[in-house]
């Protein structure tokens, strides 16, 4: 890799021959020369695992490592049957979770792929939009606002070019950069002037650079390289692995009670250690991270045929939880079809002058345009070759406005266009029907009137001024922005869209707060909620929040729901207030400025056609920047969560009961109530069974208010449904000795058959809170894949396999038995789930405002937006 400081004081055509490129570009067989050199163009991260080496990790399990070894120590004693059993069992159920796992995650790399970042590069003289990744020192790149700086890179020409590099260097605003070589020595890096960094955004301006170096050789990818530990964890995955501790701490302890119990007093070590661990096995929730890779996997498929896309499959979670929404209203609320409807002098009338000016103005300016440049743009064209440009001051959301220094027939001038307030704020004159009079308070007020006025019929209003030089310059700057004649006022329409009130009302019933933060004035955006029908429930300016405290601040942001002329670190400051109160907070951006809350709210969500840097921030993006295809994206992520929590719920209720049942019974049983192989096939078919709940449908009630895991919540399930289920174990127990007389192996297959299909088919009673079949249908897949194990469980004991197991054929009335226990087991499960919610809702999943646990370390970083 070249040494990048030495290229800082080299000339442009020095530059290109130490890096052996050329203005050109590569050619294309060089281009893979580099790649196979110097590797792709990516950070420091954990590398993709082979499928053999997956397979291996998931083996490293104690609980499985302890089956290994018991099942060689049975080699070693002998017993090969039960060793070649243990082990097939053991490969089976590892297979089973690598292929799902891998599955899941090619499912979402597939995704990811729709919303790949390029970068514009020169190849052989011919401009080339390429993957981030695919870049390779030498080759040539061109920036313009709003683009990701793709590697660390030497200038070779810019203009008004204005970086964004706040996370690298901690600069609180943007640099100025250009391609004059430094000649100091040993300077800082933010005193490169001419040197790009990779992960850095372009704010205004263009430029052409030489990419210097790539990947983890950069400035940025030397930094990365010590947080390879990955993204932060998710409010539910710290559910899910409190609840993993709630269940290995409850195994742990009955586990080591019964091995010492059984080997003390009634059998023989390896059996009770045999015994224990496939106990272990049984209770321990090891297909938990399985669901919940297919879970996310498959409701990120689902939301990719809704038109969102998935980033960061974790989010998903967040996705559903979410209760709280923030967002601007431009292509939220209106339709971002911005038209320029008036160009008005100081006393509201029609003024070309005023359209020339700020035509003008957006004509000449460099930096990302937005889309009221845009819109005057496409108003009228105007012939300005006659205006030379000379230097532009880019715009900055503390000025609020982008100023271009032009020269037009020996007379330079600056020419202004921003914020009204920010306009007038730097004018001492104003020109009215050809004259140049003071601005006196009179003529202020007459402005601000027809300001009100406009603003107040929602249109969006933009002020316009000019300045003439009375000496030679070749350069301005903010200095330059004083003493300025007011020309008027500029005013754009956006209209809001059709399906505004539709996407409110989805939010509303999807129990999600919608809260505007925008840079608009108050007038504007009230005038617009007004007409889509949003209530407004109180509004704050970005000025009121300068000196706001933080904890008034946290009593603000709950009864208001419309901010105006905020700032991006105001931006910041809400959706943290927000977060720290409890909520689940999603923001939704497509501006530079937009980048820094994209990473500080819960879930960040950006839009295709969104600047490079809020698409690289965000977690998901939308393929069409629209309120209702984000609530069906909400809704699909409630559908995830509800599906893994059927499989917790599952675990913690039947399977649990029977397992605690068996161990009960180990202590008091003359003979294992069931042997260790036993066990563990019975917990590879539940394990199967339980594969197919990613499939099962949610009822409609269950997706109409924000989820939230709660482990309390979890242990109260576990409580209620765990004692009913052993009832019946311990029923069975004394039927099958009392009654049918069973011997060892009748006992074992007995509640083999009992136990399996009970745990199993208890999934149709739990999956719903409404009465299965008739007010809740599950899916054909799992309702298939359920029925098939208990066919299984029903027919091994009269095969030759089942001999393997020791397993012998029970005798008819066992059946009968069998069928009138499971029908009486899930009409009191029913029974008792009806009680459950009655007493306690769905408080178990659902997300409260008044929880303040979730908080978390925030970095805030500083954005610079356009207008």
């Amino acid at each position: 890799m070249a040494d990048a400081e030495e290229l800082l004081g080299l000339a442009v055509e020095k530059v290109y021959h130490r890096l052996k490129t050329s203005p050109s570009g590569l050619r294309a067989e060089e281009v893979q020369k580099r790649l196979e050199t110097y590797g792709y163009n990516e950070l420091a991260k954990r590398k993709r695992r082979t499928g053999v080496a997956e397979f291996l990790l998931h083996l490293r399990s104690p609980l499985i490592l302890i089956l290994l070894f018991a099942s060689f120590v049975s080699v070693f004693l002998g017993d090969i049957v039960d060793a070649a059993i243990i082990f097939t069992i053991v490969l089976i159920s590892v297979a089973l979770d690598t292929y799902q796992e891998s599955k899941a995650t090619k499912a979402a790399d597939l995704l990811k792929e729709r919303v790949t970042t390029t970068a514009t590069v020169i190849r052989e003289g011919v401009r080339h939009e390429v993957k981030l990744s695919e870049v390779v020192p030498g080759d040539v790149i061109h920036l313009s606002a709003g683009d990701i700086v793709p590697a660390d890179a030497r200038l070779l020409s810019a203009r008004d070019l204005y970086v964004d590099q706040s996370s690298l260097t901690g600069e609180s605003f943007p640099a100025e950069k250009n391609d004059k070589p430094i000649r100091k020595r040993n300077s800082t890096l933010t005193e490169w002037n001419n040197f790009l960094f990779m992960g850095t955004s372009v704010v205004g301006g263009v430029g052409v650079a030489v990419v210097v170096n790539t990947g983890s050789a950069t400035y940025y990818g030397e930094i990365a390289k010590s947080l390879v530990a990955g993204a932060h964890e998710t409010e539910f995955e710290r559910g899910i692995r409190r609840f993993g501790f709630l269940m290995m701490e409850v195994t742990l302890l009955l586990v080591i009670f019964v091995f010492f119990i059984n080997a003390l007093f009634r059998r023989g070590v390896l059996e009770s250690l045999l015994f224990s661990v496939a106990l272990a096995v049984g209770l321990t929730p090891e297909l938990l991270p399985m669901i919940v890779s297919i879970t996310l996997s498959k409701g990120a498929l689902a939301m990719s045929r809704k038109g969102v896309i998935v980033k960061r499959l974790s989010s998903i979670q967040d996705f559903g939880s979410m209760d709280v929404l923030c967002s601007d209203k431009t292509g939220t609320l209106t339709k971002n079809e911005i038209t320029l409807v008036l160009h008005v002098d100081a006393d509201g009338n029609d003024s070309e002058k005023v359209l020339e000016y700020a035509y003008l103005n957006s004509y000449y300016e460099t930096g990302l345009r937005s889309p009221l440049d845009e819109a005057v743009l496409r108003f009228k064209h105007m012939d300005v070759s006659s205006y030379a440009k000379i230097d532009e001051v880019p715009f900055d959301f503390t000025r609020k406005r982008v100023s271009i220094f032009v020269e037009h027939k020996d007379q330079q001038l600056i020419v202004l266009k921003g914020a009204e307030e920010e306009v007038v704020k730097v004018c001492t004159k104003c020109e009215l029907r050809g004259k140049i009079l003071d601005l006196t308070e009179i003529l202020q007020k007459k402005i601000e009137k027809q300001y009100t006025h406009l603003s107040s019929q929602g249109f969006r209003v933009l002020g316009v001024s000019y300045k003439r030089l009375s000496e030679k310059r070749t350069a301005s700057s903010v200095n330059d922005e004083c003493d300025m004649v007011l020309l008027g006022l500029i005013a754009f329409m956006d209209p809001p869209k059709e399906t505004a009130k539709k996407s409110l009302r989805q939010l509303k019933k999807a129990r999600i707060e919608l809260k505007i933060i925008t840079g608009d004035n108050e007038l504007v955006t009230k005038k617009v909620c007004q007409d889509i029908g949003f209530e407004v429930k109180g509004i704050v300016s970005g000025p009121e929040l300068y000196n706001m405290r933080d904890d008034a601040l946290a009593r603000i942001v709950e009864r208001t729901n419309i901010f105006a002329r905020v700032t991006p670190a105001q931006k910041d400051r809400i959706i943290s207030a927000l977060r720290a109160n409890g909520h689940v907070v999603g923001f939704l951006g497509d501006g530079i400025n937009d980048a820094p809350s994209l990473r500080t709210a819960d879930v960040g969500v950006s839009v295709d056609n969104a600047v490079d840097v809020a698409k690289e921030s965000a977690d998901i993006i939308l393929l069409r920047h629209s309120l209702g295809v984000l609530h069906d994206g909400v809704i699909e992520g409630r559908k995830t969560f509800g599906n893994t929590m059927k499989y917790i719920r599952m675990g913690t209720s039947s399977n649990f009961g029977n397992m605690f049942s068996v161990a009960g019974a180990s202590l008091f049983l003359p003979f294992l109530p069931m042997m260790p192989t036993q066990i563990l096939l019975n917990n590879l078919l539940y394990d199967l069974s339980e594969t197919t709940i990613p499939s099962d449908d949610i009822d409609k009630e269950y997706v109409e208010t924000p989820k939230k895991m709660d482990v309390s919540m979890v242990r109260k399930f576990m409580m209620f449904f765990g004692p009913v289920s052993s009832v019946f174990d311990f029923l069975t127990f004394f039927i099958m000795l009392l009654v049918f007389n069973a011997t060892a192996a009748l006992f074992q297959t007995a509640w083999f058959i009992e136990s399996l299909s009970t745990q199993t088919l208890v999934i149709f009673v739990i999956r719903t809170r409404r009465v299965p079949f008739f007010r809740s249908r599950p899916s054909k897949l799992l309702t298939f894949s359920s029925l098939l194990i208990v066919a299984i469980a029903l027919l091994l004991p009269m095969t030759g396999l089942g001999a393997l197991f020791f397993f012998v054929a029970p005798p008819l009335e066992f059946f009968a038995f069998l069928a009138v226990l499971i029908v009486t087991y899930l009409v009191l499960a029913e029974i008792t789930k009806m009680w459950f919610y009655k007493r306690y809702g769905y408080r178990a999943e659902q997300s409260s405002v008044v929880t303040v646990a979730r908080r978390r370390r925030l970095s805030r970083r500083v954005g610079y937006p356009t207008y």
